[in-house]
Protein backbone atom coordinates (compact mmCIF):
# COMPACT_ATOMS: atom_id res chain seq x y z
CA UNK A 1 0.00 0.00 0.00
CA UNK A 2 1.10 3.54 -1.03
CA UNK A 3 -0.14 6.73 0.49
CA UNK A 4 -0.26 10.03 -0.85
CA UNK A 5 0.33 12.22 2.42
CA UNK A 6 -1.02 15.59 2.03
CA UNK A 7 -0.34 18.92 4.52
CA UNK A 8 -1.57 21.82 2.92
CA UNK A 9 -0.96 25.55 4.22
CA UNK A 10 -2.48 29.00 3.24
CA UNK A 11 0.55 29.21 0.63
CA UNK A 12 1.94 25.91 0.69
CA UNK A 13 1.20 22.57 0.05
CA UNK A 14 3.85 19.41 1.34
CA UNK A 15 2.95 16.10 0.45
CA UNK A 16 4.69 12.90 1.14
CA UNK A 17 4.54 9.67 -1.18
CA UNK A 18 4.73 6.87 1.61
CA UNK A 19 5.07 3.02 2.34
CA UNK A 20 3.14 2.76 5.82
CA UNK A 21 4.57 -0.78 6.43
CA UNK A 22 8.54 0.04 6.29
CA UNK A 23 7.96 3.76 6.61
CA UNK A 24 9.66 4.00 3.30
CA UNK A 25 9.47 8.00 1.75
CA UNK A 26 9.18 7.04 -1.97
CA UNK A 27 8.96 10.83 -2.89
CA UNK A 28 8.76 13.96 -0.93
CA UNK A 29 7.70 17.57 -1.72
CA UNK A 30 6.63 21.45 -1.68
CA UNK A 31 4.75 23.51 -3.50
CA UNK A 32 4.86 27.09 -2.35
CA UNK A 33 4.69 30.91 -2.63
CA UNK A 34 1.15 29.82 -4.04
CA UNK A 35 -0.67 32.84 -5.10
CA UNK A 36 2.65 34.86 -5.89
CA UNK A 37 4.35 35.96 -9.28
CA UNK A 38 6.88 33.21 -8.99
CA UNK A 39 6.35 30.25 -7.22
CA UNK A 40 8.54 27.25 -6.31
CA UNK A 41 7.73 23.01 -6.83
CA UNK A 42 10.54 20.99 -5.40
CA UNK A 43 10.80 17.48 -5.47
CA UNK A 44 12.99 14.58 -4.12
CA UNK A 45 12.55 11.18 -5.42
CA UNK A 46 14.38 9.10 -3.92
CA UNK A 47 17.58 11.14 -3.44
CA UNK A 48 16.80 12.68 -6.92
CA UNK A 49 15.67 16.55 -6.33
CA UNK A 50 14.19 18.26 -9.27
CA UNK A 51 12.40 22.20 -9.10
CA UNK A 52 10.39 24.60 -11.31
CA UNK A 53 10.00 27.98 -11.04
CA UNK A 54 6.92 29.39 -12.10
CA UNK A 55 3.93 31.31 -11.31
CA UNK A 56 1.08 28.85 -9.17
CA UNK A 57 -2.13 30.82 -9.68
CA UNK A 58 -3.81 28.36 -6.50
CA UNK A 59 -3.34 25.29 -4.93
CA UNK A 60 -5.27 23.37 -8.11
CA UNK A 61 -2.73 24.06 -10.25
CA UNK A 62 0.20 23.77 -7.56
CA UNK A 63 -0.99 19.59 -6.72
CA UNK A 64 -1.28 19.39 -10.73
CA UNK A 65 2.19 20.31 -11.26
CA UNK A 66 3.29 18.32 -8.43
CA UNK A 67 1.76 15.39 -9.89
CA UNK A 68 3.51 15.93 -13.18
CA UNK A 69 6.68 16.14 -11.66
CA UNK A 70 6.15 12.82 -10.71
CA UNK A 71 4.47 11.46 -13.78
CA UNK A 72 7.59 12.76 -15.24
CA UNK A 73 9.92 10.87 -13.03
CA UNK A 74 7.49 7.83 -14.23
CA UNK A 75 5.68 7.79 -10.46
CA UNK A 76 1.97 8.00 -11.89
CA UNK A 77 -0.47 8.58 -8.65
CA UNK A 78 -3.38 7.48 -10.57
CA UNK A 79 -1.80 3.81 -10.22
CA UNK A 80 0.44 3.89 -7.38
CA UNK A 81 -1.77 5.58 -4.53
CA UNK A 82 -3.74 3.42 -2.86
CA UNK A 83 -4.72 5.79 -0.45
CA UNK A 84 -4.62 9.74 0.45
CA UNK A 85 -4.03 11.14 4.04
CA UNK A 86 -4.85 14.55 4.83
CA UNK A 87 -3.29 16.94 8.08
CA UNK A 88 -6.61 18.52 9.64
CA UNK A 89 -5.60 20.28 12.58
CA UNK A 90 -8.90 21.51 13.87
CA UNK A 91 -11.62 18.41 14.76
CA UNK A 92 -13.35 19.91 17.24
CA UNK A 93 -15.59 18.05 19.65
CA UNK A 94 -17.15 15.83 16.48
CA UNK A 95 -13.64 14.20 14.83
CA UNK A 96 -11.09 12.78 16.95
CA UNK A 97 -10.28 9.38 14.88
CA UNK A 98 -9.05 9.04 11.25
CA UNK A 99 -12.04 10.02 9.16
CA UNK A 100 -12.94 8.99 5.62
CA UNK A 101 -13.96 12.03 3.73
CA UNK A 102 -17.18 12.66 1.71
CA UNK A 103 -18.96 15.78 0.82
CA UNK A 104 -20.71 16.01 4.48
CA UNK A 105 -17.41 15.64 6.08
CA UNK A 106 -15.50 18.07 4.32
CA UNK A 107 -18.42 20.70 5.31
CA UNK A 108 -18.22 20.00 8.90
CA UNK A 109 -14.23 20.28 8.42
CA UNK A 110 -14.97 23.53 7.00
CA UNK A 111 -17.75 24.64 9.15
CA UNK A 112 -14.93 24.67 12.50
CA UNK A 113 -12.46 26.94 10.64
CA UNK A 114 -13.76 29.67 13.17
CA UNK A 115 -11.54 27.64 15.43
CA UNK A 116 -8.55 27.45 13.94
CA UNK A 117 -8.97 30.05 11.34
CA UNK A 118 -5.65 30.18 9.74
CA UNK A 119 -5.40 25.96 9.49
CA UNK A 120 -8.86 25.11 8.69
CA UNK A 121 -9.77 26.79 5.37
CA UNK A 122 -6.14 25.60 3.68
CA UNK A 123 -6.56 22.48 4.99
CA UNK A 124 -10.32 22.38 3.49
CA UNK A 125 -9.20 23.55 0.14
CA UNK A 126 -6.30 20.91 -0.11
CA UNK A 127 -8.62 18.29 0.29
CA UNK A 128 -11.52 19.14 -2.47
CA UNK A 129 -8.64 19.91 -4.93
CA UNK A 130 -7.14 16.12 -4.02
CA UNK A 131 -10.19 14.80 -3.88
CA UNK A 132 -10.68 16.19 -7.60
CA UNK A 133 -7.67 15.30 -8.50
CA UNK A 134 -7.49 11.24 -7.35
CA UNK A 135 -10.99 10.43 -7.14
CA UNK A 136 -11.20 6.70 -7.38
CA UNK A 137 -9.26 6.31 -4.12
CA UNK A 138 -10.64 6.83 -0.42
CA UNK A 139 -9.16 10.23 1.31
CA UNK A 140 -9.03 10.17 5.23
CA UNK A 141 -8.52 12.87 7.22
CA UNK A 142 -6.37 12.75 10.32
CA UNK A 143 -6.40 15.49 12.81
CA UNK A 144 -4.28 17.33 14.96
CA UNK A 145 -6.83 17.53 18.05
CA UNK A 146 -7.37 13.46 17.72
CA UNK A 147 -4.25 12.65 20.56
CA UNK A 148 -5.60 15.06 23.38
CA UNK A 149 -9.39 14.50 23.11
CA UNK A 150 -9.63 12.06 25.93
CA UNK A 151 -7.52 14.84 28.66
CA UNK A 152 -8.74 14.68 31.77
CA UNK A 153 -11.49 17.58 32.42
CA UNK A 154 -9.37 19.17 34.75
CA UNK A 155 -7.08 19.73 32.01
CA UNK A 156 -9.23 20.35 29.11
CA UNK A 157 -11.66 22.70 31.37
CA UNK A 158 -11.61 26.48 30.85
CA UNK A 159 -12.87 27.93 34.45
CA UNK A 160 -15.72 30.19 32.33
CA UNK A 161 -19.67 29.78 32.58
CA UNK A 162 -20.33 26.11 31.50
CA UNK A 163 -23.67 26.49 30.18
CA UNK A 164 -21.26 29.20 27.90
CA UNK A 165 -18.23 26.60 27.19
CA UNK A 166 -20.98 23.78 26.13
CA UNK A 167 -22.75 26.24 23.72
CA UNK A 168 -19.69 26.93 21.82
CA UNK A 169 -17.84 24.02 22.18
CA UNK A 170 -14.90 26.18 24.49
CA UNK A 171 -12.54 23.31 25.91
CA UNK A 172 -8.76 22.69 25.56
CA UNK A 173 -8.58 20.46 22.52
CA UNK A 174 -4.60 20.71 21.80
CA UNK A 175 -2.69 20.51 18.77
CA UNK A 176 -0.04 18.36 17.16
CA UNK A 177 -1.18 15.54 18.76
CA UNK A 178 0.37 13.40 15.64
CA UNK A 179 3.35 14.69 16.54
CA UNK A 180 3.71 13.89 20.74
CA UNK A 181 2.00 10.64 20.07
CA UNK A 182 4.29 9.77 17.10
CA UNK A 183 7.27 10.83 19.73
CA UNK A 184 6.32 9.45 22.62
CA UNK A 185 6.09 5.94 20.69
CA UNK A 186 9.24 5.95 19.21
CA UNK A 187 10.48 6.83 22.76
CA UNK A 188 9.51 3.58 24.07
CA UNK A 189 10.90 2.26 21.08
CA UNK A 190 14.21 3.50 21.52
CA UNK A 191 14.60 2.67 25.40
CA UNK A 192 12.85 -0.84 25.20
CA UNK A 193 10.70 0.76 28.10
CA UNK A 194 7.01 0.65 27.85
CA UNK A 195 4.67 3.24 30.54
CA UNK A 196 6.81 6.39 30.42
CA UNK A 197 6.30 9.63 31.79
CA UNK A 198 7.08 11.61 29.66
CA UNK A 199 7.26 15.60 28.70
CA UNK A 200 7.49 16.05 24.73
CA UNK A 201 8.59 19.81 23.31
CA UNK A 202 7.69 19.81 19.82
CA UNK A 203 9.15 23.42 18.99
CA UNK A 204 8.71 24.47 15.72
CA UNK A 205 7.77 27.76 14.03
CA UNK A 206 4.73 26.54 15.71
CA UNK A 207 5.54 24.95 19.17
CA UNK A 208 3.61 23.38 21.69
CA UNK A 209 4.38 20.90 25.08
CA UNK A 210 2.89 17.97 26.28
CA UNK A 211 2.81 15.67 29.47
CA UNK A 212 2.58 11.72 28.74
CA UNK A 213 1.67 9.11 31.34
CA UNK A 214 2.24 5.77 30.32
CA UNK A 215 1.29 6.65 26.70
CA UNK A 216 -1.71 8.69 28.04
CA UNK A 217 -1.63 12.75 27.24
CA UNK A 218 -2.35 14.22 30.70
CA UNK A 219 -1.97 17.82 29.78
CA UNK A 220 -0.90 20.13 26.73
CA UNK A 221 0.09 23.84 26.07
CA UNK A 222 -2.05 24.39 22.76
CA UNK A 223 -5.77 24.89 23.79
CA UNK A 224 -8.88 25.91 22.19
CA UNK A 225 -7.01 26.93 19.30
CA UNK A 226 -3.24 26.68 18.31
CA UNK A 227 -2.60 30.20 20.22
CA UNK A 228 -2.15 29.09 23.34
CA UNK A 229 0.92 27.74 25.46
CA UNK A 230 4.52 28.13 24.32
CA UNK A 231 6.27 31.10 22.85
CA UNK A 232 6.24 30.74 19.04
CA UNK A 233 7.58 31.89 15.79
CA UNK A 234 4.51 34.36 15.29
CA UNK A 235 2.11 33.56 18.17
CA UNK A 236 1.86 35.12 21.29
CA UNK A 237 1.29 31.66 23.50
CA UNK A 238 0.48 32.55 26.73
CA UNK A 239 -1.20 36.28 27.53
CA UNK A 240 -3.21 37.72 29.68
CA UNK A 241 -6.97 37.77 28.62
CA UNK A 242 -7.77 41.29 29.45
CA UNK A 243 -5.06 42.26 26.28
CA UNK A 244 -7.62 41.29 24.36
CA UNK A 245 -10.43 44.19 25.66
CA UNK A 246 -7.73 46.70 26.54
CA UNK A 247 -6.51 46.75 22.76
CA UNK A 248 -10.45 46.74 21.54
CA UNK A 249 -11.38 49.76 23.77
CA UNK A 250 -8.08 51.41 23.61
CA UNK A 251 -6.61 50.58 20.20
CA UNK A 252 -9.97 50.75 18.84
CA UNK A 253 -8.74 47.43 17.58
CA UNK A 254 -11.37 45.23 16.39
CA UNK A 255 -11.39 41.35 16.08
CA UNK A 256 -9.50 40.59 13.14
CA UNK A 257 -6.94 43.26 13.76
CA UNK A 258 -6.21 41.57 17.37
CA UNK A 259 -6.01 38.08 15.71
CA UNK A 260 -3.98 39.58 12.83
CA UNK A 261 -1.67 40.55 16.21
CA UNK A 262 -1.37 37.78 18.03
CA UNK A 263 -1.19 35.05 15.60
CA UNK A 264 1.17 37.02 12.85
CA UNK A 265 2.87 40.17 14.31
CA UNK A 266 3.61 37.95 17.98
CA UNK A 267 5.52 35.76 19.27
CA UNK A 268 9.44 36.01 18.30
CA UNK A 269 8.52 37.63 15.43
CA UNK A 270 6.50 40.46 17.09
CA UNK A 271 9.71 41.14 19.88
CA UNK A 272 12.43 40.67 17.51
CA UNK A 273 11.74 41.15 14.04
CA UNK A 274 12.37 37.63 12.87
CA UNK A 275 11.17 34.23 13.23
CA UNK A 276 14.27 32.15 12.18
CA UNK A 277 15.88 30.88 15.02
CA UNK A 278 19.35 30.83 13.34
CA UNK A 279 18.60 34.34 12.37
CA UNK A 280 17.91 35.70 15.95
CA UNK A 281 21.28 34.28 17.31
CA UNK A 282 23.20 35.97 14.99
CA UNK A 283 21.47 38.83 15.81
CA UNK A 284 22.30 37.70 19.27
CA UNK A 285 25.49 37.85 19.05
CA UNK A 286 25.75 41.13 17.09
CA UNK A 287 24.61 42.70 20.26
CA UNK A 288 20.27 42.91 19.43
CA UNK A 289 19.24 43.45 22.54
CA UNK A 290 15.45 42.48 21.16
CA UNK A 291 16.68 39.47 19.96
CA UNK A 292 18.30 38.68 23.33
CA UNK A 293 15.38 39.60 25.06
CA UNK A 294 12.67 37.73 22.77
CA UNK A 295 15.42 34.53 23.54
CA UNK A 296 15.08 34.98 27.02
CA UNK A 297 11.04 35.48 26.78
CA UNK A 298 11.07 32.18 24.44
CA UNK A 299 12.89 30.07 27.55
CA UNK A 300 11.39 31.38 29.95
CA UNK A 301 8.06 30.26 29.00
CA UNK A 302 9.75 26.52 27.72
CA UNK A 303 10.91 26.42 31.03
CA UNK A 304 7.84 27.51 32.97
CA UNK A 305 6.01 24.95 31.24
CA UNK A 306 8.80 21.83 32.07
CA UNK A 307 8.54 22.57 35.38
CA UNK A 308 4.31 22.79 35.14
CA UNK A 309 4.60 19.21 33.95
CA UNK A 310 7.35 17.68 36.28
CA UNK A 311 4.32 18.53 39.26
CA UNK A 312 1.82 17.54 37.06
CA UNK A 313 3.06 13.99 36.51
CA UNK A 314 4.48 13.98 39.67
CA UNK A 315 7.06 11.50 38.23
CA UNK A 316 9.35 11.81 34.87
CA UNK A 317 11.55 9.33 33.20
CA UNK A 318 12.21 11.22 29.99
CA UNK A 319 12.11 14.73 28.68
CA UNK A 320 12.15 14.55 24.44
CA UNK A 321 13.07 17.56 22.02
CA UNK A 322 11.75 17.42 18.46
CA UNK A 323 10.55 19.12 15.90
CA UNK A 324 12.42 22.22 13.46
CA UNK A 325 13.74 24.06 16.87
CA UNK A 326 13.62 21.07 19.23
CA UNK A 327 15.81 18.54 16.57
CA UNK A 328 18.60 21.47 15.42
CA UNK A 329 18.76 24.63 18.46
CA UNK A 330 21.42 23.10 20.64
CA UNK A 331 21.41 25.88 22.54
CA UNK A 332 17.73 25.91 23.41
CA UNK A 333 18.08 22.70 24.51
CA UNK A 334 20.65 23.74 26.96
CA UNK A 335 18.97 26.57 28.21
CA UNK A 336 15.87 24.98 28.59
CA UNK A 337 17.00 22.47 31.37
CA UNK A 338 19.79 24.67 32.61
CA UNK A 339 20.80 24.02 36.23
CA UNK A 340 18.22 21.59 36.84
CA UNK A 341 20.54 19.08 38.29
CA UNK A 342 18.58 18.98 41.89
CA UNK A 343 15.59 17.76 39.69
CA UNK A 344 17.77 15.00 38.29
CA UNK A 345 18.08 16.37 34.76
CA UNK A 346 21.65 16.89 33.45
CA UNK A 347 22.41 17.24 29.53
CA UNK A 348 25.91 16.09 27.91
CA UNK A 349 27.60 19.64 26.00
CA UNK A 350 28.92 16.81 24.21
CA UNK A 351 26.31 15.13 23.01
CA UNK A 352 23.96 17.49 23.35
CA UNK A 353 26.05 19.48 20.40
CA UNK A 354 25.96 16.37 18.29
CA UNK A 355 23.63 16.74 14.94
CA UNK A 356 21.87 14.03 12.98
CA UNK A 357 18.16 13.11 12.03
CA UNK A 358 18.65 10.15 14.48
CA UNK A 359 17.21 9.46 17.53
CA UNK A 360 19.72 10.02 20.35
CA UNK A 361 20.30 10.74 23.92
CA UNK A 362 21.92 14.33 24.98
CA UNK A 363 21.91 13.75 29.08
CA UNK A 364 24.42 12.43 31.10
CA UNK A 365 25.33 8.47 32.41
CA UNK A 366 24.03 9.63 35.48
CA UNK A 367 20.89 12.09 34.79
CA UNK A 368 17.74 10.60 36.71
CA UNK A 369 15.72 11.69 33.58
CA UNK A 370 16.68 10.70 30.15
CA UNK A 371 17.19 13.67 27.70
CA UNK A 372 16.22 12.35 23.92
CA UNK A 373 16.32 13.97 20.14
CA UNK A 374 13.69 12.47 19.02
CA UNK A 375 12.93 13.11 15.03
CA UNK A 376 9.41 13.40 14.31
CA UNK A 377 7.69 12.23 11.36
CA UNK A 378 4.07 13.63 11.41
CA UNK A 379 3.54 12.34 7.65
CA UNK A 380 4.26 8.53 8.63
CA UNK A 381 1.97 8.68 11.09
CA UNK A 382 -0.49 9.97 9.25
CA UNK A 383 0.08 7.43 6.39
CA UNK A 384 0.09 4.74 9.00
CA UNK A 385 -3.53 5.82 10.23
CA UNK A 386 -4.93 6.23 6.95
CA UNK A 387 -3.75 2.76 6.45
CA UNK A 388 -5.35 1.19 8.97
CA UNK A 389 -8.15 3.16 8.67
CA UNK A 390 -8.67 2.07 5.07
CA UNK A 391 -7.99 -1.90 5.43
CA UNK A 392 -10.49 -2.01 8.44
CA UNK A 393 -13.18 -1.02 5.94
Amino acid sequence: MTVLVVNSGSSSIKFQLVKPEDGTAVATGLVEQIGETEGRVVLDLSGDKSEKRLEIPDHAKGLQIAFDMLADAGVDLHDSVTAVGHRVVHGGEVFYRPTVVDDAVLKQIDELSSLAPLHNPPNVLGIAVARRQLPDVPHVAVFDTAFFHGLPAAASTYAIDRDTARQYGIRRYGFHGTSHEYVSQQVEKFLGREGLDQIVLHLGNGASASAIRAGEPIDTSMGLTPLEGLVMGTRSGDIDPGIVMHLRRSADMDVDAIDELLNRRSGLKGMSGINDFRALQQRIDDGDGDAALAYDVYIHRLRKYIGAYMVDLGHLDVITFTAGVGENASQVRADALANLQGFGIEIDPERNAQRGKVARVISTDGSAVTVLVVPTNEELAIARATDVLVRSR
